[in-house]
Parts: C-alpha cells; sequence; structure tokens
C-alpha cells in the first residue's frame, strides 16, 4: 500500500524543441498540500501529466515510496496510487451522476469498496448525493469540480494531482473545494499535488509553495513565507 511519498528528480518534459519542465526536483509529501504556481506557459500542467504518464520525460525520475513509476504507462501509475483530476471538469454529460463516480473505481475495486466509497463521496459532497441519478448535464461548474474529485477518489489514491479546480467556479465555491482539500490531507494524510492559477487561494491552504517559470523552480518556501514575500508575488504570482 503506497504511502503517498512522490518525489521528481531533475525532471524535464518537452514538446518537440520546447522544453516545458525543465530539471524539476521536488517532493510532496504525505499529509501536506504543496501548491504548484506560476503565470500560464510555466509548465505547471505538463510536469502533472508528466507525472502521471501522460508525457514521456525526456530525462529525470518520478518515484512513489522509493519505487521508479518514470517509464510506466499512465494506467500502471493511477494503480500504484496517483489520481490525476486534469483542467476542465471532464464528466460524460450523458451518463448519471453515480455512474460517473462509478468510473473511478474500476481499477481493481471490490463492490464492497465501492459502495463504501461511493457513500464517503456522497457524504463529502451532498450536492451529488441528491443528483445521484441525474444526467450530468444537470449539474453546475461547482458540482461537476465535485464529481470528477470525487470520481477521483473512488480509486483510492494516497497522491492526488488537482490542476486548477478553481478555474471558473465562484469564490464561494472554491472555498468549499479548498476546504474538502485540506480535510482529505488532514484527516486521511493524502498527498495532494495542487495547480493552481489561483496563487493566493492555493497559498490559503498548502503547506509548501513550489513557484515555477519558463519550466524551472525559481522558489521553494512553506505557504506562509511565500505568501510574505512581495518581491516574489509580484514578480511570479500576480499580487
Amino acid at each position: 500500500m503506497s504511502t503517498g511519498m512522490l518525489e521528481m528528480r531533475g525532471l524535464t518534459s518537452a514538446y518537440g524543441a520546447v522544453v516545458a519542465v525543465d530539471e524539476v526536483d521536488l517532493v510532496a509529501a504525505p499529509g501536506r498540500i504543496t501548491a504548484v504556481l506560476g503565470a500560464n506557459g510555466a509548465g505547471k500542467t505538463t510536469l502533472l501529466r508528466t507525472i502521471s504518464g501522460l508525457v514521456r520525460p525526456r530525462a529525470g525520475q518520478v518515484l512513489l515510496d522509493g519505487a521508479d513509476l518514470t517509464r510506466a504507462r499512465a494506467e500502471e501509475i493511477a494503480r500504484a496510487g496517483i489520481a490525476h483530476v486534469p483542467e476542465g471538469r471532464g464528466v460524460i454529460t450523458e451518463l448519471t451522476v453515480e455512474e460517473n463516480l462509478r468510473l473511478g473505481a474500476m481499477l481493481g475495486a471490490t463492490r464492497r469498496s465501492t459502495r463504501r466509497g461511493l457513500d464517503q463521496v456522497y457524504e463529502m459532497f451532498p450536492p451529488l448525493a441528491e443528483r445521484r441519478r441525474r444526467d450530468a448535464h444537470v449539474l453546475s461548474g461547482g458540482e461537476r469540480q465535485m464529481l470528477v474529485i470525487g470520481r477521483a477518489l473512488l480509486g483510492g489514491p494516497s497522491v492526488l494531482l488537482l490542476d486548477e479546480p478553481s478555474l471558473g467556479l465562484a469564490p464561494r465555491i472554491v472555498a468549499q473545494i479548498f476546504e474538502l482539500l485540506r480535510g482529505l490531507v488532514d484527516e486521511d494524510g493524502m498527498t495532494v499535488l495542487l495547480v493552481e492559477q489561483n496563487a493566493r487561494s492555493a497559498l490559503s491552504i498548502a503547506d509548501v509553495g513550489i513557484v515555477l517559470n519558463l519550466g524551472r523552480v525559481v522558489a521553494r518556501e512553506d505557504a506562509a513565507t511565500l505568501a510574505a514575500d512581495a518581491a516574489l508575488r509580484h514578480a511570479y504570482l500576480g499580487f
């Protein structure tokens, strides 16, 4: 069983001649939220896609609890305990809420564990429980974000990769989503690697902040220290 210690060593990924992630060293520890921040084009999304096996790295390593996953296929990485929630809230609108959630349990979960997982997700996200039999197209943007996070959790991951979960959501909904993430970390010891454009909100719930610029790590501090560094905020984070 994975404990969720996620590590990148010299990780480099490129699209042709364009290097998007450039020799990144990063550790995301269990029971902590690590926020990856930076402007558009900084390499944040590519970093998550490389960790989850959707992009092949040019160099470096991705390790989970010391096991090298660098060349593993995306489904193998998911089975190892890494769940990736990409930007865009990709729900299947023709399926019901519960059918969407059950897709997350397809990686070997038993019927009993799936039922237990569904109950836990419905407890975390009451709007999903109310709409479990409805087609997903009726959901609001915030509810769709709840759905894709819930679907990821049905697989029982030890590591949750989240790409821009606040995008396009009202501040009240963002606060609810982030409060849930904080609970997953504090109560369940999950490892969360959070990519966010909304740096202020991300740092308010994160334990550690990493700032990327043109694919390279330019700052690595505890979240409170980063939030208090006015020069760095103005240079890279826009607030």
